[in-house]
């Protein structure tokens, strides 16, 4: 099951909207094949593993399956893969995680129990449930799983009073911020940062296992439409990726101008603010399984603050700004209380070059109600 997890995790990045799965065939101590889920809409881990076995010469009548998800049973845009396995003679599936599908869970099981087919589940479910806690996360509710990433000096600044911040972070780092732009099917920023960087927002590089994919969307957060029609996100070769959200308070001329450019989106508003819960409903709707934030100070409070953020990856550079007016990473009202402060979980601590990286999962009482609404 190790070797399965490790496969499955060469489809990150290129799997999305479907989740990322491997599968190993055994017999008798041997590996007679193993695939992965290279992307959607193309074959799944278990019938490339079936397929592996059989380019290799090997028959898979009487052998065992290892996979990292509970084979699908519905005929979606390739066959079900219950039936290839069925098809392939093999007498016991060994499974790591069930379908998180609650229209599903379950039934693939079921499917193969009835071929008389042995069927065991849960084994490394936990880091099977990692691998794909977007996609997880996505099945459940609909909306993606929010990552706020951001890069600061150990007292939490993310650039200078007057917008400095290239480069806070070391190459290292940086390069780790492109892996997790890898794995994400859209970057939202707000509109300051397009003013002050002009980013692209683009990926840059090959994965680790060589595989390329298609730019990931581009979300501004931009209630007035100000983004600059001379800006990289609105002229590059992926401007159809890029998404403007502003209000209907948006001055009509500069949305007719920035919508012959880029996609134009007028959201309600809550609260005086582009309603982020709408927002995260729409893009859920359009197949966006993992949002990635790299927002300035006002952004980065809004999601974490207000209850949409999952998990945070936080880089700290050995460094002190110092500074009343420097750029906070979580900027905003602040919470009012220590009580209702943001609450973190399964911390994890690294270390890139001479920089540190956090990453955990976000508890607070407002996640819990934005998931429930």
């Amino acid at each position: 099951m190790r070797r399965a997890l490790a496969l499955a995790s060469r489809g990150y990045g290129t799997t999305s909207p479907n989740p990322m799965v491997g599968a190993v065939i055994v017999r008798a101590g041997k590996c007679l094949g193993e695939g992965w889920h290279q992307r959607a809409g193309e074959p799944h881990a278990e019938v490339n593993a079936i397929r592996d076995a059989v380019r290799q010469g090997y028959s898979t009548h009487g052998a065992a399956l290892y996979v990292t998800l509970e084979p699908c049973c519905t005929h979606g845009r390739t066959p079900p893969c219950t039936e290839a396995i069925v098809r392939a003679g093999i007498v016991r599936v060994v499974v790591s995680t069930k379908d998180p599908n609650p229209a599903h869970i379950g039934r693939g099981f079921k499917v193969l129990r009835r071929a008389g087919i042995q069927v065991e589940s849960g084994i490394l479910s936990g880091e099977s449930s990692r691998l794909n806690e977007s996609f997880n996360h996505w099945i459940a509710h609909q909306t993606p799983f929010v990552t706020v990433k951001s890069a600061m000096t150990l007292d939490g600044k993310i650039a200078t009073a007057a917008g400095e911040s290239k480069w806070i972070t070391g190459v290292k780092a940086r390069a780790h911020g492109m892996h997790l732009r890898r794995g994400a099917d859209a970057i939202l920023v707000g509109i300051n940062t397009v003013i002050a960087d002009n980013p692209s927002l683009t990926l840059r590089g090959r994965s680790a296992a060589g595989a390329t994919r298609q730019q990931p969307r581009r979300i501004i957060l931009d209630s007035m439409a100000r983004t600059p029609l001379k800006s990289k996100v609105a002229n590059d070769d992926d401007a159809a990726r890029t998404t403007v959200i502003v209000s209907k308070d948006a001055p009509l001329q500069r949305v007719v101008a920035l919508d012959r450019k880029v996609n134009v989106i007028v959201a309600p508003a809550r609260q005086g603010r582009l309603d982020l819960g709408w927002l995260l409903r729409r893009l859920g709707a359009e197949n966006v399984v993992n949002l990635l934030v790299e927002g300035g100070g006002e952004i980065n409070a809004s999601f974490l603050l207000g209850g949409f953020a999952h998990r945070i990856a936080f880089f700290y550079a050995p460094k002190i700004l110092g500074g009343r007016n420097s750029r906070k990473a979580v900027a905003g009202q602040g919470m009012p209380s220590l009580k209702e402060s943001v609450l973190l979980a399964d911390v994890e601590f690294g270390q890139l070059g001479s920089d540190f990286l956090i990453t955990a999962k976000v508890e607070s009482d407002a996640l819990m109600q934005f998931s429930q609404t």
